[in-house]
């Protein structure tokens, strides 16, 4: 599933990306050592974490995709590492249990 698809399913916005980034599974983490040791790659990211160590974790683990829950902002740094490193932020009005079971046609993540 690529970001616009996964902007779509979540009823989210695609803030940052081409909308092509791709995503096979699902993590849904905030604790981000949590994610850095269980997330697999090509990973959507469920979270509520908008700070720019999230995508330093996301670039660790090989994740193209976060999807920022309740609405919550991307700010000015976290959106220019986002689109130095490739990786789509989609922001949701949803929570992380409801993004999940949107996209869990994905399937967990596995590492």
């Amino acid at each position: 599933m690529n970001s616009a698809e996964i902007a779509a399913k979540t009823g989210g916005r695609l803030e940052v990306g081409t909308g092509e980034e791709k995503a096979a599974a699902v993590y849904v983490g905030d604790l981000l050592s949590d994610v850095m040791g269980h997330a697999g790659e090509e990973c959507v990211l469920v979270t509520i974490q908008n700070h720019l160590n999230t995508i330093a974790v996301c670039t660790l683990v090989g994740c193209e995709v976060i999807v920022l829950c309740h609405s919550r902002p991307v700010p000015p740094d976290m959106a220019a590492s986002a689109r130095d490193e490739g990786i789509a932020i989609v922001t949701t009005p949803l929570s992380q249990f409801e993004a999940a079971m949107a996209l869990s046609g994905l399937g967990a993540s596995k590492k």
